[in-house]
Parts: C-alpha cells; structure tokens; sequence
C-alpha cells in the first residue's frame, strides 16, 4: 500500500505543470517632428498624421487656405513593454503593452494606449492565438517613410481589439483567422463616426494567407465588416396620423481583398500593396457608402463606395537610408445607385476627393540609436467643385456618387518633414 502511494505521489508531482517566470523588456522612443506645409491641409494630432491638403476657399477673393504653415511637436513620444518567457506546462504566454502621447482632444498631449495584447502557444503546435489590442492584419505591414501616418490614406491604418488565430502550414506557408471590435478608429454614418453602427452589427472578420522565405513576404486576404447604420427610422409608409419609429434591424455588408508583396536582399527592401475596399473608412480610406433604397418591408438596401488604395515603397542603406513611397487612391463610385445622391465618407479629408497621388522621397541618418530624417511629401488631390468659390458651377455627383471629371479640379500640397528619434 505504501509503495502504491509513493507512486501515486511521483506521478502526480511528475504531471503537475512546470511554471517558468516571464521577462520584461523597456522600450521606447523619444521623438520630434518640425513640419512646413504649403497650404492648410486635413490632418490629426497637431497636424502630425496627414490626411490630404484642403480646398481653395475663395470666399474672401484670395485663397484663405494657401498660406505657409508650420509646427514643432514632440508628441507621439512611445512607451512599451515587452513580456516573453512565462510557461504553464506546454503552453507559453507572451504580451505587449504599449502607449504613446496623443491629442485626443485640444492640444494638451495624453497617454494613450496604442497596443494591448497577449499571445498564446504550445509545445509541438502549429496554432498561435493573439488577445487584444493590436494592428489589424491589413494594416501591419507598412510602406518605407518615417512620418506619423506610414502611409495612410493609401495604406490601411488601424488598432483593432481581436482574437486572431494563426496556423503555421509549413513550407513558408501559413493561414490567419481574426475577429475584431471596431474601437479607435471607427466607421461614418448618419450621426457622423460612430461604435454604434458596429456594436448593434457583427464582429468584423478577417481572413489571411502568407507565404515567407529568406527573401519574399507575400499574403493575401480578404477583411468583411457588417454595419447597423440605422437602428430606427421613422415609417415612411404611414399616410394618416403621426409616423410611429420603427427598429431597422438592415445591414451593410462589404467585403474587402487585398495583396501584400514584399522583397528583401541585404540592405535593400521593396514593398507593395494593394487593397479594393468597400467602406473602408474605419482603416482610413477614404471611402464610405450610402442607402440604395428604402424598402415596403421596412428594411434598408445600402451600397457601398468602393476604394482602391495602392502603393509601392523601398529602402536602401542602414546608416544613410534612403527611402520612399508611391501611393495612389481612386474611388471607384457605389456598387448600386443611391437614392438622391445621400453617401457618408470619411470625414478625416475632405468629402469631395475622388482620387489622390502621393510621392514622398526621404533620406535618413541612422547613428546607432539615434535618427535623423529628412521627408520632402508631394500630395495632389482631385476635388469635385461643389461649394467652392471661383469656380463657374457646382458639381453634382452622379447615381454612383461620382462627379464628372469635367466638374473637378486639382490641388498640390507640398510638406517637408524633419524628424529626430531616439530609441531606447
């Protein structure tokens, strides 16, 4: 009995899961940013993250929005921690948690948090599940250039709370499955940008395949979102009588693909990207949708504008570097016509950009931990000339939501970046 229980005891210590202790790693950067632009342009975060310049505004019989503008800021200074190492048994557990300094509101700078996440593995598994706060899958591989927006309206932009679930394949491959809650960057409507549209919708989904040796990286994947524009609506269909509010329970649905190419060979790199997004304005595109039609049945019929997005970038050098990117955006019009022309866009530029173009040659010096970088960022867009003045006629968008290239006209904002970093 008693060499029974002894074995017992070694089997049970022999099972019981083994606890290794994580590691914590500091990191961060301080960093400047002293940027001149042009003319006025649509940009967050003390005119940092740059959307597109701003239309001529001849009310005054000059162009109100052509004067040279600059500001210094130390803003987006980061915070990060990085935690590897815990075990429980078979099962490892890393994490990131990482902030930096944001104007959310006004122009006092606040701690924001940036990514929260955890990501799980086993021993002898190919599956990995990450937790949280993170980029989203069509965003994290950004183009070659050191400002505040890497890239964006021309590349997706977005921090997304997922679960997101990765399966190696073997052989370079692997497939990539996530669910995401739209939370800082969020989707337009009637009421403006809203969680509302989302919350009362369902979970975005994204899904992925990547394929990676010594040198190519190269996924495809396809992201779909369902919106709940309106929840209630007044109906339409009472003829006598006060109109009662009736629930809409009607869905937006748009399906995104995109194609992601990247090469590498010593000190040279070259990316590219390319994405056809419906509504895609919660990456921050500039796109959105509108309603098709208002149905007998009390549901509603919506469309969404469609967006291509591109660009291509490389990198070359370690301490000289020499980059740049090409971005060009075009929308496409709605997938259906809209009934009188009503469209929601993204609001973060203006409303009226049909397509844009961006170049953005850069040279940095990389002197151990410290950087230096110099960006010269050319940027012309293409607005339809509704309420402009100056112009002979307003334009009018078409069934598509689309102005006729005769009723548009070109404006170039020209921007200079130098930025000093220090990592540490």
């Amino acid at each position: 009995m008693a060499a029974l229980l002894t074995g017992s005891a070694a089997f049970a210590q022999e099972e019981a899961p083994v606890e290794k202790p994580a590691h914590f790693k500091l990191y961060g950067f301080i960093r400047n940013y002293m940027v001149a632009d042009s003319r006025a342009v649509k940009a967050g975060t003390e005119d940092l993250y740059f959307y597109m310049p701003m239309d001529k505004d001849m009310t005054g019989g000059f162009d109100a929005n052509g004067g040279f503008n600059w500001r210094f800021v130390s803003l987006t200074t980061r915070l990060g921690l990085d935690v590897s190492g815990y075990k429980w048994g078979s099962m490892g557990v890393s994490g990131k948690v990482e902030a930096d300094f944001y104007c959310l509101s006004g122009t006092t700078p606040i701690l924001r948090l940036r990514q929260a996440f955890m990501k799980l593995g086993w021993d002898n598994s190919r599956w990995a599940l990450t937790l949280g706060q993170a980029w989203h899958p069509m965003a994290a591989d950004m183009p070659h250039m050191n400002n505040l927006e890497t890239g964006a309206p021309f590349n997706p932009f977005n921090r997304s709370p997922q679960v997101r679930a990765d399966l190696a394949l073997g052989g370079g491959f692997s497939l990539t499955a996530s669910l995401m809650y739209l939370n800082h960057y969020l989707p337009t409507g009637p009421a403006g940008k809203s969680k509302d549209y989302y919350k009362y919708g369902l979970p975005e989904f994204y899904f992925g395949a990547s394929f990676q040796n010594k040198h190519v990286l190269a996924r495809l994947g396809l992201d779909m979102v369902n919106l709940r524009p309106y929840r209630t609506l007044t109906d339409w269909r009472v003829q006598d009588g006060p109109a009662p509010v009736i629930e809409v329970k009607s869905l937006l649905s748009t399906v995104s693909p995109f194609a992601f190419f990247q090469y590498t060979n010593g000190k040279f790199q070259l990316r590219a990207k390319t994405i056809l997004a419906q509504g895609g304005e919660h990456m921050n595109l500039l796109s959105g949708y509108g309603v098709h039609s208002f149905n007998d049945n009390g549901t509603i019929s919506y469309t969404p504008m469609q967006d291509w997005s591109s660009f291509v970038s490389f990198s070359y050098g370690k301490k000289i570097q020499v980059m740049g990117m090409l971005g060009y955006m075009k929308q496409l019009g709605t997938t259906q016509d809209l009934v009188d022309n009503q469209v929601w866009l993204n609001t973060a530029a203006d409303t009226r950009i049909q397509q844009a173009i961006r170049a953005t040659p850069t040279i940095a010096w990389n002197l151990g931990k410290f950087t230096v970088s110099i960006e010269y960022n050319i940027t012309a867009a293409q607005f339809g000339n509704t309420k402009v003045a100056g112009f002979a006629a307003d334009a009018v968008r078409n069934a598509r939501g689309m102005f006729a290239p005769a009723d548009m006209h070109w404006i170039v904002d020209h921007r200079l970046i130098c930025m000093t970093k220090f990592n540490f």
